[in-house]
């Protein structure tokens, strides 16, 4: 019997440890949605991370995990992959982790095309260590690093995926819940590194030092400044300007470059 989606759950564990407003309990739920509709065995799926609010997730998931150093669950995940080709690796991770610390593992894992999928919880900030700025803090945004507001421009993330090789890219928010859950399922179909940015709302650190202190403020501002990928195109070829202050939304890539560990039957 395909495990339900209660039984992904490690129930001993809840509550949960997340804020109030959090947005990762959303991302987690998608997954785990889409690790249903895929019909993967708990026994032969194991999730890992690295430090952080959004790499507390595993230890919510009834598979074995891995909650390794910071930055270096990429690492860590190719390590299992090459050990154990026949199970279902999936990444969580958040923007900080990732981009920051973990950047250079970020970018060799798309290059060699690891055959695993990465969950970014994108929440803009460091939320657990004291709400500083990270690579994917907006310009002119407030946190304990950057009190006059950003100055430097933010990592593409998804763009970034793409250009260093991973097979599939793609970014929704925690307003856009079906089509999260549809794009990190489309990730686990796809042979490779599949990267699936997830913004998400952190009322904590960011959003109450940026007047967005509930967390309904932040899904909203989510839903009216993003734009489709497709869209964002359009107005691009028909030289019309985009926005400068919205993000794309959308599949950023899917394609079927040579992977690394794709466990053959």
């Amino acid at each position: 019997m395909t495990p339900s989606l209660e039984e992904w759950y490690r129930q001993e564990r809840m509550p949960h440890i997340f804020c109030t407003g959090c947005g990762n309990g959303t991302v987690i739920n998608c997954t785990l949605n889409a690790v249903v509709e895929m019909g993967w065995e708990i026994d032969n799926t194991i999730f890992i991370s690295g430090i952080g609010c959004s790499s507390r997730a595993p230890g919510y998931v009834a598979t074995d995990s891995l909650h390794t150093t910071h930055g270096r669950a990429l690492a860590f995940a190719t390590g299992v992959k090459m050990a154990r080709p026949e199970f279902n690796v999936v990444v969580f991770t958040g923007d900080g982790d990732l981009s920051a610390i973990g950047g250079n593992h970020f970018i060799h894992a798309c290059r060699r095309n690891i055959d695993m999928t990465v969950i970014c919880m994108n929440n803009m900030i460091y939320g657990m260590t004291g709400g500083q700025g990270s690579p994917c803090t907006p310009v002119g945004a407030i946190s304990t690093t950057t009190p006059y507001g950003a100055g430097e421009p933010v990592f593409d993330l998804a763009e970034l995926a793409v250009a260093a090789g991973a097979n599939y890219s793609a970014r929704w928010t925690t307003y856009h819940v079906k089509e999260l859950t549809k794009a990190i399922k489309a990730g686990m179909e796809t042979p490779g590194l599949s990267f699936i940015e997830a913004m998400t709302q952190c009322p904590t650190s960011f959003g109450r030092k940026n007047r967005q202190r509930q967390p309904s403020d932040m899904i909203e501002h989510m839903k009216n400044h993003s734009i489709l990928l497709s869209k964002k195109k359009r107005l691009e070829e028909e030289g019309k300007s985009v926005p400068d202050d919205t993000f794309a939304v959308g599949e950023f890539a899917r394609r079927n470059r040579p992977a690394m560990g794709v466990y053959k039957k």
